[in-house]
């Protein structure tokens, strides 16, 4: 009986001197893997704003090429008349 409590003993302090170990180990890689994901969510938030910049760049310019065309058909009009 005391053998298998020896063994038992012995046992759990393996498991407790190894388990103190992986979860500082769990803690590490969980730490890398949310430095990770930050910087990833910082790249996508640059690339996202960058990509509302190009936008809002395209259509400023497609607004003003759509005024420039229709002033110039109102002045063809207005020649017209005369």
């Amino acid at each position: 009986m005391i053998r298998k409590f020896a063994m038992l003993a012995t046992a759990t302090a393996l498991f407790v001197a190894c388990g103190s170990n992986v979860e500082e180990k769990a803690t590490d890689t969980m730490d890398a893997a949310q430095e990770t994901a930050t910087q990833t969510m910082d790249q996508a938030q640059t690339t996202v704003q960058d990509a509302a910049a190009a936008v809002d760049s395209t259509v400023n310019a497609a607004v003003d090429t759509a005024k420039q065309a229709a002033g110039e058909v109102i002045d063809q009009a207005k020649e017209a008349v005369k």
